[in-house]
């Protein structure tokens, strides 16, 4: 990859093989956990006479799409009201649909320009903010599952299991800070 830059009202950038195999794995990944998430959702009739759609009340069980799905509405964890309970459920409930739907369709945005065998990826000012959401859902999800601490070194011992990806997730952060200089420049 190397640096996006912007031409015209376009965004560019480049991505081997490789690369553009890593992003379109790891979005599409994200991707399936989310649609998955949304398949979930209770079947409700009144959601069905409405044309309201409503989410799981409960945040999810798996960390990477707690990651994802942040509540919201924060529980104090000293004095569970369960007022405050029914009213962080009922948000969650409310809006979930529409954050998976956010994120589903920035992952669709990635897919439908990333080329799979590499090349040239042109955005419009949509589409690259697009590739910046999905490039941080990614990052979340990564960071997650590695456990990445603030802290943590650049580079673990080469026989840490965690070594490999996580020299995936600094080129990913790259990709994605080198993406807002352009974006936001």
């Amino acid at each position: 990859m190397n640096k996006w830059s912007r031409r015209g009202g376009a965004v560019l950038g480049r991505f081997d093989r490789q690369e553009a195999a890593v992003v379109r794995g790891l979005v599409s990944q994200v991707q399936d956990m989310l649609r998955a998430r949304a398949d979930e959702a209770p079947q409700d009739e009144l959601a069905q006479l409405t044309g309201i759609r409503t989410g799981p009340s409960t945040p999810p069980d798996d960390p990477i799409l707690s990651r994802l799905l942040p509540d919201f509405h924060r529980l104090d964890p000293d004095a569970p009201d369960p007022a405050e309970v029914d009213s962080a459920a009922a948000l969650r409930s409310l809006h979930e649909p529409e954050l998976l739907d956010l994120k589903t369709g920035v992952a669709g945005v990635v897919l439908a320009t990333c080329p799979p065998d590499g090349g040239q990826v042109r955005l419009s000012q949509e589409q690259a903010e697009a590739w910046l959401a999905a490039l941080n859902d990614v990052r979340l999800a990564l960071g997650t599952a590695l456990d990445v601490q603030e802290d943590m070194p650049d580079e673990l011992p080469p026989d840490d299991p965690r070594a490999p990806h996580l020299g995936v997730y600094h080129w990913l952060t790259w990709v994605q800070e080198t993406l807002v200089e352009v974006v936001m420049g």
